[in-house]
């Protein structure tokens, strides 16, 4: 209850955070809601192709006459749906790994780092072009690429909390009087860097639909007839002149909701930070 009013105060007490919270529950709303629309997003009408916005199709049609707005709000579904899968796959992969190299130390921080600092040396697109030959593009290789190749940075952050954290006075204690590894790591250490492990996942969130938009404008993630924010603005590129909307629309999508995001994971590490 304590914790509740504190994030309900926080969220009132700035205009930024109230607008991220009331876009992004509208924006998973209207993406579970989706299927329950009468409007096939895969369904073309010629006699309509390229309409502006209008009462009949909000955000107007696209090059074959599919309704833009089904299409923009499918495209979410995909994009948050990579976003948070990838986000999910990276956190953990991320925690475990940074836990274990701060808290043991010695060759296997080292072995486990050098392991970090390899795979961040690795360009992300030169990755996904080499996986694309083994690996068929769509929505779980995305996936898979975004979440198992993210980690890293996350990795590091925890093993910098958790270095610190292993220092203090009730670690070192649970230490002396005889606590295993895993209870002192899950009891006392882990709920250290949780503030910064939130933060961290919400821009793991951010960075995985941005990089998805990325690959997918380039060709190589979400593949047609499946819609996601950054196929449609790969798919907008031919009707710049005519339908600017197409880019417009998609494009502003993926702005507010990884800056909607990255607000999220600075006002919940406030709440975690002032409990403390």
């Amino acid at each position: 209850m304590k914790r509740t009013k504190a994030i309900r105060k926080t969220i009132l007490s700035s205009p930024v955070y109230t607008f991220s919270v009331i876009f992004l529950t509208l924006l998973i709303l209207l993406s579970l809601v989706a299927p329950l629309i009468p409007i096939d997003p895969n369904a073309t009408d010629v006699s309509n192709m390229s309409q502006p916005p209008s009462w009949t199709h909000l955000f107007g049609t696209d090059e074959v006459g599919r309704d833009y707005f089904i299409r923009v709000v499918y495209g979410g579904r995909v994009s948050l749906l990579v976003g948070v899968l990838a986000m999910i796959t990276a956190t953990l992969i991320g925690t475990l790994v940074g836990l274990t190299a701060g808290y043991f130390g010695g060759w296997l921080d080292s072995i486990l780092m050098r392991i970090v600092d390899v795979l961040s040396s690795i360009p992300w697109l030169v990755l996904v072009i080499v996986l694309s030959v083994f690996l068929r593009p769509g929505l779980t290789t995305i996936i898979i690429v975004i979440g198992g190749f993210s980690w890293m940075s996350i990795a590091r952050l925890i093993r910098g909390e958790t270095l610190a954290a292993k220092e203090r006075e009730y670690v070192a204690y649970g230490r002396f009087i005889g606590r295993s590894s895993i209870n002192i790591i899950f009891k006392h250490v882990f709920p250290a860097v949780l503030p910064t492990l939130i933060v961290a996942a919400s821009a793991s969130i951010s960075s995985a639909i941005m990089t998805e938009s990325a690959l997918s404008f380039l060709g190589l993630g979400i593949q047609q007839p499946m819609a996601s924010w950054g196929s449609l603005l790969q798919n907008a590129q031919n009707s710049l002149q005519r339908a600017p909307y197409m880019a417009i629309l998609p494009g502003l999508f993926v702005i507010f909701t990884i800056y909607s995001f990255n607000n999220i994971g600075d006002m919940i590490k406030h709440v975690l930070q002032r409990e403390v």
